[in-house]
Protein backbone atom coordinates (compact mmCIF):
# COMPACT_ATOMS: atom_id res chain seq x y z
CA UNK A 1 0.00 0.00 0.00
CA UNK A 2 1.29 3.42 -0.83
CA UNK A 3 1.88 5.73 1.53
CA UNK A 4 0.96 9.67 2.28
CA UNK A 5 2.96 12.04 1.86
CA UNK A 6 3.79 14.69 4.87
CA UNK A 7 5.64 17.73 3.90
CA UNK A 8 8.24 19.77 6.59
CA UNK A 9 8.50 23.28 6.70
CA UNK A 10 11.10 24.95 8.52
CA UNK A 11 10.62 28.44 10.25
CA UNK A 12 14.04 28.71 11.99
CA UNK A 13 15.18 31.28 10.50
CA UNK A 14 11.36 32.90 10.82
CA UNK A 15 9.99 31.95 14.16
CA UNK A 16 12.94 30.81 15.54
CA UNK A 17 14.63 34.12 14.88
CA UNK A 18 12.22 35.23 17.83
CA UNK A 19 13.77 33.95 20.45
CA UNK A 20 15.37 35.69 23.09
CA UNK A 21 18.90 35.74 22.74
CA UNK A 22 19.36 34.56 19.12
CA UNK A 23 20.00 36.72 16.37
CA UNK A 24 21.07 35.52 13.10
CA UNK A 25 23.48 37.41 10.65
CA UNK A 26 23.38 36.92 7.28
CA UNK A 27 26.27 34.39 7.39
CA UNK A 28 24.04 32.78 10.27
CA UNK A 29 20.83 32.48 7.90
CA UNK A 30 23.56 30.94 4.80
CA UNK A 31 24.88 28.19 7.10
CA UNK A 32 21.41 27.29 8.62
CA UNK A 33 19.85 26.84 5.31
CA UNK A 34 22.60 24.38 4.28
CA UNK A 35 22.22 22.42 7.53
CA UNK A 36 18.18 22.11 6.69
CA UNK A 37 18.97 21.56 3.03
CA UNK A 38 21.53 18.42 4.46
CA UNK A 39 18.24 17.88 6.52
CA UNK A 40 15.95 17.25 3.38
CA UNK A 41 13.24 19.71 4.63
CA UNK A 42 10.66 20.62 2.13
CA UNK A 43 10.38 24.46 2.68
CA UNK A 44 12.59 26.65 4.22
CA UNK A 45 11.11 30.02 5.47
CA UNK A 46 14.04 32.31 5.41
CA UNK A 47 12.55 35.67 7.21
CA UNK A 48 10.92 38.62 6.50
CA UNK A 49 11.63 40.57 3.50
CA UNK A 50 11.43 44.28 4.24
CA UNK A 51 11.28 43.94 7.76
CA UNK A 52 14.98 44.44 7.94
CA UNK A 53 18.16 44.82 6.02
CA UNK A 54 19.61 40.92 6.58
CA UNK A 55 16.65 39.70 5.35
CA UNK A 56 16.94 41.71 2.47
CA UNK A 57 20.05 40.98 1.63
CA UNK A 58 18.89 37.43 2.15
CA UNK A 59 15.87 37.36 -0.30
CA UNK A 60 18.44 38.74 -3.05
CA UNK A 61 18.56 35.67 -4.38
CA UNK A 62 17.69 32.08 -4.33
CA UNK A 63 18.99 30.19 -1.47
CA UNK A 64 17.96 26.85 -1.74
CA UNK A 65 18.87 24.23 -3.96
CA UNK A 66 16.32 21.37 -3.29
CA UNK A 67 13.83 23.06 -0.50
CA UNK A 68 11.19 25.59 -1.81
CA UNK A 69 12.49 29.25 -0.62
CA UNK A 70 10.00 30.51 1.35
CA UNK A 71 9.20 34.59 2.21
CA UNK A 72 7.24 35.94 4.92
CA UNK A 73 5.19 38.91 5.65
CA UNK A 74 1.77 40.12 6.76
CA UNK A 75 -1.79 40.37 4.28
CA UNK A 76 -2.18 43.17 2.71
CA UNK A 77 -3.22 46.16 4.89
CA UNK A 78 -6.64 47.86 4.87
CA UNK A 79 -7.36 51.17 2.75
CA UNK A 80 -4.47 50.56 -0.10
CA UNK A 81 -3.99 48.28 -2.85
CA UNK A 82 -1.82 45.18 -3.08
CA UNK A 83 0.36 46.90 -5.57
CA UNK A 84 1.10 49.98 -2.95
CA UNK A 85 1.56 48.16 0.04
CA UNK A 86 5.54 47.80 0.50
CA UNK A 87 5.24 44.50 3.09
CA UNK A 88 3.26 42.45 0.67
CA UNK A 89 5.05 44.15 -2.59
CA UNK A 90 8.77 43.55 -1.24
CA UNK A 91 7.55 39.37 -0.67
CA UNK A 92 6.34 39.22 -4.69
CA UNK A 93 9.73 40.70 -5.04
CA UNK A 94 11.64 38.66 -3.40
CA UNK A 95 14.02 35.69 -4.92
CA UNK A 96 11.44 33.12 -2.77
CA UNK A 97 9.86 30.21 -4.50
CA UNK A 98 7.25 30.70 -2.00
CA UNK A 99 5.02 33.33 0.07
CA UNK A 100 3.64 32.33 3.69
CA UNK A 101 1.13 35.41 4.58
CA UNK A 102 -0.33 35.27 8.20
CA UNK A 103 -3.51 36.69 8.37
CA UNK A 104 -6.29 36.61 11.63
CA UNK A 105 -8.59 33.62 11.89
CA UNK A 106 -9.73 34.89 14.77
CA UNK A 107 -12.32 37.69 14.39
CA UNK A 108 -11.82 38.98 18.12
CA UNK A 109 -8.32 39.73 17.19
CA UNK A 110 -9.52 41.22 13.88
CA UNK A 111 -11.43 43.91 15.58
CA UNK A 112 -9.21 44.82 18.49
CA UNK A 113 -5.48 44.21 16.82
CA UNK A 114 -6.46 45.34 12.93
CA UNK A 115 -9.28 47.65 13.68
CA UNK A 116 -11.17 46.76 10.83
CA UNK A 117 -14.27 44.68 10.18
CA UNK A 118 -14.27 41.03 9.89
CA UNK A 119 -15.29 41.05 6.32
CA UNK A 120 -12.86 43.36 5.57
CA UNK A 121 -9.41 40.98 6.86
CA UNK A 122 -11.20 38.46 4.05
CA UNK A 123 -10.84 40.65 1.39
CA UNK A 124 -7.30 41.28 2.24
CA UNK A 125 -6.68 37.62 2.53
CA UNK A 126 -8.41 36.43 -0.98
CA UNK A 127 -6.30 39.85 -2.40
CA UNK A 128 -3.24 39.09 -1.09
CA UNK A 129 -3.56 35.46 -2.41
CA UNK A 130 -4.04 36.35 -5.32
CA UNK A 131 -1.38 38.82 -6.13
CA UNK A 132 0.78 36.60 -5.17
CA UNK A 133 -0.44 33.47 -7.55
CA UNK A 134 -0.33 35.87 -10.34
CA UNK A 135 3.68 37.06 -9.23
CA UNK A 136 4.25 33.05 -9.22
CA UNK A 137 4.71 32.18 -5.54
CA UNK A 138 3.38 29.20 -4.38
CA UNK A 139 0.85 30.77 -1.59
CA UNK A 140 0.76 29.58 2.26
CA UNK A 141 -1.46 31.08 4.67
CA UNK A 142 -0.90 31.05 8.35
CA UNK A 143 -3.99 31.24 9.78
CA UNK A 144 -2.78 33.32 13.39
CA UNK A 145 -4.58 32.39 16.64
CA UNK A 146 -7.04 29.76 14.70
CA UNK A 147 -7.74 27.46 17.34
CA UNK A 148 -8.50 29.75 20.27
CA UNK A 149 -10.74 31.96 17.42
CA UNK A 150 -12.40 28.71 16.90
CA UNK A 151 -13.40 28.27 20.25
CA UNK A 152 -14.38 31.70 20.43
CA UNK A 153 -16.26 31.60 16.86
CA UNK A 154 -15.85 28.57 14.80
CA UNK A 155 -18.04 29.87 11.73
CA UNK A 156 -15.98 32.54 11.38
CA UNK A 157 -12.75 30.56 11.95
CA UNK A 158 -13.88 27.93 9.41
CA UNK A 159 -14.83 31.11 6.66
CA UNK A 160 -11.07 32.61 7.18
CA UNK A 161 -9.83 28.77 5.83
CA UNK A 162 -12.46 28.39 3.87
CA UNK A 163 -11.77 31.82 1.75
CA UNK A 164 -8.05 31.12 1.73
CA UNK A 165 -8.52 27.80 0.19
CA UNK A 166 -10.84 29.01 -2.43
CA UNK A 167 -8.22 31.34 -3.29
CA UNK A 168 -5.96 29.18 -3.87
CA UNK A 169 -3.55 28.56 -1.31
CA UNK A 170 -1.64 25.76 -1.67
CA UNK A 171 -1.28 25.15 1.98
CA UNK A 172 -3.75 26.91 4.62
CA UNK A 173 -1.30 26.43 8.21
CA UNK A 174 -3.68 25.89 11.30
CA UNK A 175 -1.72 27.95 14.20
CA UNK A 176 -2.08 27.54 17.91
CA UNK A 177 -0.36 30.75 18.68
CA UNK A 178 -0.81 31.07 22.35
CA UNK A 179 0.68 27.08 22.34
CA UNK A 180 -2.04 26.61 24.65
CA UNK A 181 -4.31 24.06 23.04
CA UNK A 182 -4.25 20.24 24.24
CA UNK A 183 -3.63 17.42 21.74
CA UNK A 184 -7.72 16.05 22.47
CA UNK A 185 -8.51 19.55 21.27
CA UNK A 186 -5.97 19.77 18.35
CA UNK A 187 -7.47 16.43 17.28
CA UNK A 188 -11.12 17.28 17.04
CA UNK A 189 -10.95 20.96 16.05
CA UNK A 190 -8.75 19.43 13.05
CA UNK A 191 -11.80 17.03 12.12
CA UNK A 192 -14.23 20.13 11.61
CA UNK A 193 -11.62 21.94 9.39
CA UNK A 194 -11.75 18.89 7.43
CA UNK A 195 -15.37 19.44 6.39
CA UNK A 196 -14.40 22.48 4.48
CA UNK A 197 -11.12 22.36 3.52
CA UNK A 198 -9.15 18.71 2.37
CA UNK A 199 -6.31 17.37 4.40
CA UNK A 200 -3.80 17.63 1.75
CA UNK A 201 -4.34 21.48 1.54
CA UNK A 202 -3.82 21.57 5.83
CA UNK A 203 -0.58 22.20 7.89
CA UNK A 204 -0.14 22.36 11.42
CA UNK A 205 1.78 25.17 13.18
CA UNK A 206 2.17 24.43 17.31
CA UNK A 207 4.22 26.75 20.01
CA UNK A 208 5.80 24.76 23.23
CA UNK A 209 3.88 26.21 26.13
CA UNK A 210 2.53 23.54 27.38
CA UNK A 211 5.33 21.54 26.17
CA UNK A 212 3.17 19.60 23.97
CA UNK A 213 3.94 21.15 20.76
CA UNK A 214 5.23 17.70 19.11
CA UNK A 215 2.03 15.98 20.67
CA UNK A 216 0.15 18.43 19.47
CA UNK A 217 1.85 18.53 15.92
CA UNK A 218 1.07 14.53 15.47
CA UNK A 219 -2.25 14.93 16.74
CA UNK A 220 -3.08 16.81 13.91
CA UNK A 221 -1.18 14.48 11.62
CA UNK A 222 -3.28 11.77 12.92
CA UNK A 223 -6.60 13.68 12.12
CA UNK A 224 -5.25 14.24 8.79
CA UNK A 225 -3.44 17.29 8.32
CA UNK A 226 -0.17 16.90 5.89
CA UNK A 227 2.10 19.81 6.27
CA UNK A 228 4.37 19.99 9.35
CA UNK A 229 5.82 22.80 10.61
CA UNK A 230 8.26 23.72 13.27
CA UNK A 231 12.10 24.18 13.85
CA UNK A 232 15.82 23.09 14.68
CA UNK A 233 15.75 21.99 17.97
CA UNK A 234 12.48 23.14 18.87
CA UNK A 235 13.40 27.23 18.84
CA UNK A 236 11.04 29.77 18.94
CA UNK A 237 9.41 32.22 20.62
CA UNK A 238 8.48 32.20 24.68
CA UNK A 239 8.62 28.24 24.95
CA UNK A 240 9.50 27.64 21.49
CA UNK A 241 7.92 25.91 17.89
CA UNK A 242 7.24 21.65 17.43
CA UNK A 243 11.18 20.39 17.54
CA UNK A 244 11.24 19.63 14.06
CA UNK A 245 14.42 17.11 15.07
CA UNK A 246 12.06 15.38 17.74
CA UNK A 247 9.23 14.84 14.80
CA UNK A 248 11.21 13.43 11.95
CA UNK A 249 12.56 10.45 13.49
CA UNK A 250 9.33 9.70 15.40
CA UNK A 251 7.78 10.27 11.65
CA UNK A 252 9.85 7.98 10.14
CA UNK A 253 10.63 5.21 12.82
CA UNK A 254 7.43 4.88 15.08
CA UNK A 255 4.74 2.60 14.14
CA UNK A 256 1.59 4.49 13.45
CA UNK A 257 3.50 6.65 11.49
CA UNK A 258 6.18 5.18 9.32
CA UNK A 259 3.72 2.61 8.00
CA UNK A 260 0.98 5.24 6.99
CA UNK A 261 3.35 8.33 5.84
CA UNK A 262 6.11 8.97 4.34
CA UNK A 263 8.38 12.64 4.17
CA UNK A 264 11.35 14.24 2.22
CA UNK A 265 14.06 12.93 4.81
CA UNK A 266 15.82 9.79 3.90
CA UNK A 267 17.60 6.84 6.00
CA UNK A 268 21.24 8.48 5.32
CA UNK A 269 20.08 11.93 6.06
CA UNK A 270 18.14 11.01 9.00
CA UNK A 271 21.59 9.38 10.24
CA UNK A 272 22.90 13.07 10.12
CA UNK A 273 19.95 13.99 12.84
CA UNK A 274 22.62 13.92 15.72
CA UNK A 275 25.38 16.21 14.09
CA UNK A 276 23.01 18.33 12.29
CA UNK A 277 21.47 19.48 15.60
CA UNK A 278 24.98 19.90 17.51
CA UNK A 279 25.95 21.46 14.49
CA UNK A 280 23.45 24.11 14.73
CA UNK A 281 23.65 24.83 18.65
CA UNK A 282 27.26 25.13 17.67
CA UNK A 283 26.59 27.86 15.52
CA UNK A 284 24.29 29.59 18.30
CA UNK A 285 27.01 29.65 20.86
CA UNK A 286 25.40 27.56 22.80
CA UNK A 287 25.86 23.71 24.91
CA UNK A 288 23.41 21.12 23.21
CA UNK A 289 20.33 20.38 25.44
CA UNK A 290 21.69 16.63 27.00
CA UNK A 291 18.42 15.07 27.33
CA UNK A 292 16.68 15.99 24.02
CA UNK A 293 14.75 13.16 22.85
CA UNK A 294 16.87 11.36 19.97
CA UNK A 295 19.99 13.41 19.73
CA UNK A 296 20.92 14.27 23.10
CA UNK A 297 24.16 12.62 24.76
CA UNK A 298 21.60 11.26 27.22
CA UNK A 299 19.53 10.39 24.77
CA UNK A 300 20.87 6.52 24.91
CA UNK A 301 22.74 7.09 28.19
CA UNK A 302 22.66 4.11 31.22
CA UNK A 303 24.25 3.89 34.11
CA UNK A 304 25.66 0.74 36.03
CA UNK A 305 24.12 -1.63 37.29
CA UNK A 306 20.63 -3.84 36.33
CA UNK A 307 20.26 -1.57 33.36
CA UNK A 308 23.29 -1.65 31.71
CA UNK A 309 23.43 -5.38 32.61
CA UNK A 310 20.04 -5.91 30.99
CA UNK A 311 20.97 -3.41 28.23
CA UNK A 312 24.55 -5.46 26.98
CA UNK A 313 22.46 -9.03 27.09
CA UNK A 314 19.69 -6.95 24.57
CA UNK A 315 19.81 -3.35 23.29
CA UNK A 316 16.07 -2.89 22.67
CA UNK A 317 15.67 -3.34 26.23
CA UNK A 318 16.55 0.48 27.18
CA UNK A 319 16.54 1.87 23.80
CA UNK A 320 13.39 2.50 21.79
CA UNK A 321 14.91 3.30 18.72
CA UNK A 322 18.59 2.00 17.42
CA UNK A 323 21.10 5.07 18.18
CA UNK A 324 22.60 4.94 15.37
CA UNK A 325 19.49 5.45 13.04
CA UNK A 326 19.61 8.87 14.35
CA UNK A 327 23.64 9.09 14.65
CA UNK A 328 23.69 8.94 18.32
CA UNK A 329 25.48 6.42 20.27
CA UNK A 330 24.96 4.25 23.48
CA UNK A 331 27.14 5.87 26.25
CA UNK A 332 27.86 3.04 28.18
CA UNK A 333 30.95 0.97 27.59
CA UNK A 334 29.12 -2.64 26.34
CA UNK A 335 30.39 -2.06 22.59
CA UNK A 336 32.14 1.14 20.56
CA UNK A 337 30.14 -0.18 17.81
CA UNK A 338 27.93 2.84 17.21
CA UNK A 339 30.95 4.73 17.99
CA UNK A 340 33.00 3.51 15.29
CA UNK A 341 29.45 3.30 12.65
CA UNK A 342 29.42 7.14 13.46
CA UNK A 343 33.10 7.71 12.81
CA UNK A 344 32.61 5.48 9.40
CA UNK A 345 30.04 7.29 8.17
CA UNK A 346 31.65 10.72 8.97
CA UNK A 347 34.90 9.14 6.98
CA UNK A 348 32.97 8.56 3.99
CA UNK A 349 31.53 12.28 3.80
CA UNK A 350 35.64 13.02 3.31
CA UNK A 351 36.43 10.83 0.94
CA UNK A 352 37.37 8.16 3.71
CA UNK A 353 36.85 4.60 3.29
CA UNK A 354 37.79 2.26 6.24
CA UNK A 355 37.05 -2.11 7.59
CA UNK A 356 34.85 -1.51 10.89
CA UNK A 357 38.27 -3.34 12.43
CA UNK A 358 40.72 -1.44 11.00
CA UNK A 359 42.81 -0.69 14.31
CA UNK A 360 43.25 2.93 12.95
CA UNK A 361 39.73 3.39 13.18
CA UNK A 362 40.07 2.10 16.73
CA UNK A 363 42.86 4.99 17.40
CA UNK A 364 40.73 7.30 15.77
CA UNK A 365 38.02 7.12 18.11
CA UNK A 366 39.85 6.87 21.69
CA UNK A 367 41.31 10.75 20.01
CA UNK A 368 38.28 11.89 19.64
CA UNK A 369 36.68 11.07 22.58
CA UNK A 370 39.58 11.99 24.47
CA UNK A 371 39.64 15.58 22.46
CA UNK A 372 35.66 16.21 23.67
CA UNK A 373 36.45 15.40 26.79
CA UNK A 374 38.85 18.67 26.95
CA UNK A 375 36.25 20.46 25.44
CA UNK A 376 36.81 19.86 21.41
CA UNK A 377 33.23 19.21 19.76
CA UNK A 378 33.96 18.44 15.92
CA UNK A 379 29.56 17.81 15.13
CA UNK A 380 29.99 21.66 14.78
CA UNK A 381 33.70 21.41 12.58
CA UNK A 382 33.65 19.21 10.40
CA UNK A 383 36.88 20.19 8.70
CA UNK A 384 38.66 19.97 11.70
CA UNK A 385 37.38 16.35 12.03
CA UNK A 386 38.60 15.80 8.39
CA UNK A 387 42.21 16.69 9.39
CA UNK A 388 41.96 15.15 12.73
CA UNK A 389 41.40 12.03 10.70
CA UNK A 390 43.94 12.43 7.85
CA UNK A 391 46.69 12.96 10.80
CA UNK A 392 45.41 9.71 12.62
CA UNK A 393 46.21 8.22 9.23
CA UNK A 394 48.74 9.16 7.60
CA UNK A 395 47.62 11.01 4.85
CA UNK A 396 47.47 14.65 5.99
CA UNK A 397 50.24 16.45 4.05
CA UNK A 398 52.72 18.77 6.34
CA UNK A 399 52.55 22.29 4.45
CA UNK A 400 53.80 24.20 6.66
CA UNK A 401 55.08 24.69 10.32
CA UNK A 402 54.16 27.62 13.12
CA UNK A 403 57.29 27.94 14.88
CA UNK A 404 56.35 30.90 16.98
CA UNK A 405 54.07 34.23 17.08
CA UNK A 406 53.76 36.45 19.59
CA UNK A 407 50.29 39.00 19.27
CA UNK A 408 50.61 42.05 21.22
CA UNK A 409 48.05 44.97 21.70
CA UNK A 410 48.54 48.02 23.03
CA UNK A 411 45.94 51.60 24.07
CA UNK A 412 47.60 54.91 23.62
CA UNK A 413 46.53 58.32 22.40
CA UNK A 414 47.45 58.98 18.71
CA UNK A 415 48.76 62.53 17.69
CA UNK A 416 45.57 63.79 17.75
CA UNK A 417 45.08 63.08 21.54
CA UNK A 418 42.70 60.29 20.42
CA UNK A 419 42.69 57.08 22.16
CA UNK A 420 43.06 53.90 20.18
CA UNK A 421 43.88 50.77 20.31
CA UNK A 422 46.95 49.09 18.10
CA UNK A 423 46.90 45.43 17.52
CA UNK A 424 50.33 43.60 15.83
CA UNK A 425 51.16 39.83 16.00
CA UNK A 426 53.94 38.42 14.40
CA UNK A 427 54.74 34.54 13.15
CA UNK A 428 57.41 32.22 12.52
CA UNK A 429 56.68 29.62 9.56
CA UNK A 430 58.60 27.21 8.07
CA UNK A 431 58.24 25.64 5.22
CA UNK A 432 60.73 23.03 4.24
CA UNK A 433 64.33 24.68 4.83
CA UNK A 434 63.05 28.09 4.50
CA UNK A 435 61.96 29.95 7.74
CA UNK A 436 59.43 32.60 7.08
CA UNK A 437 58.79 35.90 9.75
CA UNK A 438 55.52 37.92 8.86
CA UNK A 439 54.35 40.80 10.53
CA UNK A 440 50.92 42.25 10.57
CA UNK A 441 48.40 44.89 12.29
CA UNK A 442 44.93 44.07 11.92
CA UNK A 443 41.57 44.95 13.75
CA UNK A 444 42.13 43.08 17.14
CA UNK A 445 44.67 40.08 17.88
CA UNK A 446 42.99 37.20 15.70
CA UNK A 447 42.50 39.49 12.25
CA UNK A 448 46.28 40.49 13.08
CA UNK A 449 47.35 36.75 13.24
CA UNK A 450 45.52 35.88 10.24
CA UNK A 451 46.72 38.61 7.81
CA UNK A 452 50.36 37.70 9.56
CA UNK A 453 50.33 33.40 9.21
CA UNK A 454 48.59 34.12 5.41
CA UNK A 455 51.04 37.46 4.61
CA UNK A 456 53.91 35.28 3.47
CA UNK A 457 53.23 31.38 2.42
CA UNK A 458 55.82 30.76 0.11
CA UNK A 459 54.21 28.72 -2.92
CA UNK A 460 51.37 28.11 -0.96
CA UNK A 461 49.81 31.64 -0.59
CA UNK A 462 48.35 31.48 -4.48
CA UNK A 463 46.09 28.90 -3.15
CA UNK A 464 44.97 30.63 -0.37
CA UNK A 465 44.14 33.68 -2.35
CA UNK A 466 39.97 33.13 -2.09
CA UNK A 467 39.68 31.88 1.10
CA UNK A 468 37.65 34.23 3.06
CA UNK A 469 37.29 34.04 7.50
CA UNK A 470 33.68 34.69 7.46
CA UNK A 471 32.78 34.25 10.76
CA UNK A 472 34.15 33.69 14.48
CA UNK A 473 32.40 32.23 18.05
CA UNK A 474 34.01 32.33 21.25
CA UNK A 475 32.65 30.02 24.11
CA UNK A 476 33.58 29.68 27.39
CA UNK A 477 33.21 26.26 28.60
CA UNK A 478 33.58 26.17 32.17
CA UNK A 479 33.37 29.73 34.48
CA UNK A 480 35.67 32.83 35.56
CA UNK A 481 38.21 34.22 33.59
CA UNK A 482 40.44 31.52 33.69
CA UNK A 483 38.41 29.35 32.05
CA UNK A 484 38.76 26.88 29.21
CA UNK A 485 37.99 28.61 25.73
CA UNK A 486 36.44 27.33 22.46
CA UNK A 487 36.84 29.25 19.57
CA UNK A 488 34.78 28.18 16.38
CA UNK A 489 35.99 29.75 12.54
CA UNK A 490 33.73 29.24 9.52
CA UNK A 491 35.43 30.01 6.40
CA UNK A 492 34.89 29.69 2.87
CA UNK A 493 36.52 30.41 -0.79
CA UNK A 494 35.48 31.30 -4.08
CA UNK A 495 33.94 28.20 -4.62
CA UNK A 496 31.67 28.62 -2.21
CA UNK A 497 32.26 26.05 -0.20
CA UNK A 498 32.03 26.99 3.16
CA UNK A 499 33.92 24.91 6.43
CA UNK A 500 34.45 24.93 10.53
CA UNK A 501 37.30 24.56 12.73
CA UNK A 502 37.53 24.63 16.02
CA UNK A 503 40.46 25.52 18.55
CA UNK A 504 40.44 25.17 22.20
CA UNK A 505 42.53 26.34 24.74
CA UNK A 506 42.23 27.99 28.41
CA UNK A 507 44.09 30.95 26.18
CA UNK A 508 41.69 32.31 24.27
CA UNK A 509 44.32 33.56 21.68
CA UNK A 510 45.87 29.75 21.41
CA UNK A 511 42.55 28.69 20.71
CA UNK A 512 41.46 31.14 17.75
CA UNK A 513 44.91 30.99 16.40
CA UNK A 514 44.70 26.93 16.62
CA UNK A 515 41.33 27.09 14.28
CA UNK A 516 42.78 29.80 12.02
CA UNK A 517 45.38 27.25 11.30
CA UNK A 518 43.05 24.55 10.61
CA UNK A 519 41.17 26.25 8.34
CA UNK A 520 44.62 27.45 6.16
CA UNK A 521 45.61 23.64 6.41
CA UNK A 522 42.24 22.08 5.40
CA UNK A 523 42.16 24.57 2.32
CA UNK A 524 45.54 23.66 1.23
CA UNK A 525 44.60 19.86 1.53
CA UNK A 526 41.35 20.54 -0.47
CA UNK A 527 43.46 22.09 -3.29
CA UNK A 528 45.95 19.38 -2.99
CA UNK A 529 43.57 16.96 -3.33
CA UNK A 530 42.12 18.80 -6.38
Amino acid sequence: MSKERLYLFDTTLRDGAQTAGIEFSLEDKISVTALLEQLGVDYIEGGYPGANVIDDKFFAESRTRDANFTAFGMTKRSGRSVGNDPGVQAILNSAADAACFVGKSWDRQVEIALEITPEQNLHNLTETISAAIEAGKEVLIDCEHFFDGFKSNSTYALKFVAAAHKAGARWVVLCDTNGGTMPAEIQSIVAEVLKVVPGDHLGIHAHDDTGQAVANTLAAVTAGVRQIQGTLNGIGERCGNANLVTLIPTLMLKPGFADRFEIGVHADQLARLTSISRAFDDLLNRAPARQSPYVGTSAFATKAGIHASALAKDFSSYEHVPPETVGNERSIMVSQQAGKSNLLTALKRHGITLAKDDPRLEKLLRLVKEREARGYSYDGADASFALLAHGVLGSLPTFFEVESYRASVERRHNARGEQITVTEAVVKIRIGDDLFMSVAEGNGPVNALDLAMRKDLGGFSARIADLELVDFKVRILDGGTGAVTRVLIESRDSTGERWYTIGVSPNIIDASFEALYESITYKLMKTELA
